[in-house]
């Protein structure tokens, strides 16, 4: 069971409205999502903890390899699907309440972290990767999948930017399109050993949130 030495809000994050809209509209994203999340999950192994598990559609994608995944999510709602989902799963999941900013778990308890689409809309990014760094043990993987800032010298970064700074953080539960999660996750102390950028979705007009990465990186040894 998780350690409670962090303590966080059970609602700390409290979005009624866009947890609803996200549940209904990822189970419909989710013909084009679930190759990735298969490509995210694979040969992932041990215990893991997901940071902001949504409403759980990672659970069916964790391998027989995975002894136990901690689930960290703090909107009421999305908990409680992901609860649902977690009874459904092939592997333990455990769905708790908590913050990225702050786990409700150990130093050095995992042996994998997953980020999946939530680094846009943590309150403090570097804080979050911090407490995945902490909670990661020494050569522990971090497996991630975020969309973040469109590539330079288009119209289209300048729009992300102008986004954020307005409408798309209030009417999307605090998310952001003009973060660069590679960098930030570089930049917190992991090595990157893998990752390659995509387009979400693949065809098609091109949204705020299509430009994503997806890869994987790990706590150096002597951290």
């Amino acid at each position: 069971m998780p350690s409670r030495s962090a303590k966080v809000s059970r609602d700390l994050v409290h979005h009624p409205v866009f947890a609803r809209f996200y549940a209904r509209q990822s189970v419909v994203a989710e013909k084009v999502m679930h190759a990735h999340r298969e490509e995210l999950l694979a040969g992932i192994s041990g215990r893991v903890i997901e940071i902001g598990a949504g409403n759980g559609l990672n659970f069916a994608s964790y391998p027989s390899t995975v002894s136990e995944v901690v689930a960290i999510e703090p909107e009421r709602l999305l908990r409680q699907l992901a609860a649902k989902a977690a009874r459904h799963a092939e592997v333990p999941v455990d769905v708790v309440p908590g913050a990225a900013e702050a786990l409700p778990v150990k130093s050095e308890a995992f042996d994998a972290v997953v980020f999946s689409l939530v680094l846009c809309s943590v309150r403090g990014v570097e804080r979050s990767l911090a407490e995945a760094l902490r909670v990661l043990r020494p050569g522990g993987e971090l497996r991630f999948l975020e969309h973040g800032l469109a590539p330079s010298g288009r119209g289209m970064p300048a729009a992300q930017r102008a986004l954020d700074r307005t409408v798309w953080p209030l009417l999307f539960g605090g998310c952001h399109v003009a973060r660069e999660p590679l960098a930030a996750i570089e930049a917190a102390g992991f090595e990157v050993t893998t990752y390659r950028r995509l387009l979400i979705p693949e065809r098609g007009p091109r949204l705020p949130t299509s430009y994503c990465v997806l890869g994987t990186a790990r706590r150096p040894l002597g951290v």
